[in-house]
């Protein structure tokens, strides 16, 4: 679940920084192709810059790496936090299902950049996992708090089972039907809210 883009840092000329047109080429490059499938010399070059000139704003690939991440989960926190503003716990969700249903029917689609990243890093100290776990936490920990505001007793595992809900919905944008995704979601979510607030047994 993303937005639009923030508006580059201007540099002296009024156009984006260098970093900004560096991050700008990896987040397309990474994303459309893969991480591992994107070099380097292959982002300099489309920049149009020198080796020097890229290694001096970026020490390594897995720095850019990172800063392509953090800059994702970023918007992603907008526009999850856009859909929180004054709307109701089942609404929220409703707006978050949304969200991601109309990310599924953009042009390019690929799934979750972080599910992606980390299928790249199985190492699970690296880094790039280090982020890719911040800012699922911070996701789940949403969904937490929007249980406990709709009354479910059992939070972190309703959490849980959103945040399932929520990565097999990116999965199936991209493999399938992308249209019917938002509907779907929604609905699965207010499910298992439901479920939440009336256990079996209880």
């Amino acid at each position: 679940m993303e937005t639009e883009a923030p508006k580059q840092a201007a540099g002296s000329r009024g156009g984006p920084s260098t970093r900004e047109r560096i991050l700008a080429a990896a987040t397309e490059l990474f994303y459309a192709n893969g991480i591992r499938a994107t070099s380097a010399d292959r982002i300099i070059e489309q920049v149009g810059i020198t080796k020097v000139t890229f290694y001096r704003h970026f020490r390594t690939k897995d720095d850019l790496v990172v800063a392509y991440l953090e800059r994702s989960a970023a918007w992603e926190r907008n526009a999850i936090s856009l859909a929180l503003e004054g709307r109701t716990a089942l609404d929220s969700l409703r707006a978050i299902a949304m969200g991601i249903g109309a990310d599924s029917c953009r042009p390019g689609f690929r799934g979750c950049a972080f599910i992606n990243a980390a299928a790249e890093f199985p190492e699970a100290e690296h880094p790039v996992r280090i982020v890719v776990e911040a800012h699922r936490r911070w996701t789940q920990d949403v969904f937490a708090g929007l249980a406990v505001e709709a009354g479910v007793a059992e939070s972190d595992t309703v959490a849980g089972q959103l945040m399932m809900l929520r990565d097999g919905a990116m999965v199936n944008g991209y493999l399938s039907d992308p249209e019917s995704i938002a509907q779907a979601l929604g609905a699965a979510y207010l499910a298992v809210v439901e479920a939440g607030r009336h256990p079996q047994g209880a």
